[in-house]
């Protein structure tokens, strides 16, 4: 390599230490606590996994950056921010630092993918195993990355969707590589049997369907502090069809909402007039009591499996911290 193709490399290497970094790294955990309870004895592959999934959570957020044009994360650059910023320092033109923005961003993301799998099939365990947490990394890879397009093509416009493909699109964009994934691959490496790894899988997706419908009110009637992205209610200047803009649309918020949203000049006075018709159309409960809704089948779905007791009362315990966060 010639001394610029060194420094480039060590350029995304540092954007990615920085896109991995901070977060509530709930994922690993997820992966660690499902393996200790059913009794698993994984040794040093557990937390390499562990870190495998949080390693595709940093792909998945630094690609979603560039897709939505995010220039900050978690209170703090984000990857196309932080290359954005790069390029300005050196002169460049504001097209030409955009576009060096996406690459690196990219790029960043690309890596973190090849990490992730590399660090799954480098796990010290049999190869049965790993193969069966390849299968359900490659499966989460295809489901994400179909949800995130179906996402932004429902907020093109050009067609309304139910409330159905709403919350398709929120659990396979989030549902599945959040909790299902790290759930499963916890018993996977517990080597339980794969009815219980499929039932994990679904209960993982209530959990999953749950954060993200609480994320989704957060988006809109959070602060900046709370979201860790600049500027207020970004769904809302994006377009978003999430389940509460889709429920909105059956009420009397509709007309409120309809003049804002996709407007990306929308300012803190048109944010509070949508958010207030939102609360009194009851489409803020609504989502709500939808969460809430979620993390009771997941709860009666491990009471149902059979699970050992320690991992039902583990379910519960994550329900409950979702919901105090039920806006």
């Amino acid at each position: 390599m010639s001394a610029d193709e060194l420094s480039d490399a060590q350029v995304l290497r540092d954007a990615l230490a920085a896109a991995g970094s901070g977060g509530k790294r709930f994922r690993p955990r997820l992966v660690r606590s499902v393996h200790d309870l059913l009794g698993g004895d994984a040794g040093p592959a557990v937390n390499q996994v562990a870190d495998a999934v949080e390693m595709l959570h940093t792909a998945f957020i630094v690609h979603d950056d560039v897709i939505d044009g995010d220039d900050l994360r978690r209170g703090a650059p984000s990857t196309p921010g932080r290359f954005h910023a790069d390029a300005l320092r050196v002169g460049a033109p504001a097209a030409a630092a955009r576009s060096f923005a996406t690459a690196g961003a990219i790029l960043t993301g690309d890596l973190a993918l090849g990490a992730a799998m590399r660090a799954v099939a480098a796990a010290p365990m049999p190869r049965e195993r790993m193969l069966q947490l390849l299968d359900l990394f490659d499966h989460t890879l295809a489901v994400s990355a179909a949800g995130e397009l179906a996402d932004v093509r429902l907020s093109l416009g050009s067609e309304e969707p139910t409330l159905q493909e709403a919350l398709s699109v929120a659990e396979h964009k989030t549902a599945v590589y959040s909790f299902s994934l790290p759930m499963q691959c916890g018993a996977v490496l517990a080597d339980s049997p794969d009815r219980l790894v499929d039932g994990l899988g679904r209960i993982g997706r209530h959990l999953g369907l749950a954060y993200q419908l609480v994320d989704d009110l957060t988006a809109v009637f959070g602060t900046p502090a709370q979201t860790g992205r600049p500027g207020i209610a970004g769904d809302l200047r994006e377009g978003k069809r999430t389940p509460l803009v889709v429920h909105a649309r059956t009420t009397s918020a509709w007309p409120v909402l309809e003049r804002h949203l996709g407007d990306p000049d929308l300012d803190e006075q048109g944010v509070e007039h949508v958010r207030a018709a939102l609360t009194t159309a009851g489409s803020r409960s609504f989502v709500d009591d939808l969460a809430t809704q979620q993390l009771r089948e997941a709860t009666t779905l491990a009471e149902d499996l059979s699970l050992p007791p320690e991992l039902v009362t583990w379910v519960g315990e994550v329900a409950g911290s979702l919901e105090g966060g039920v806006a």
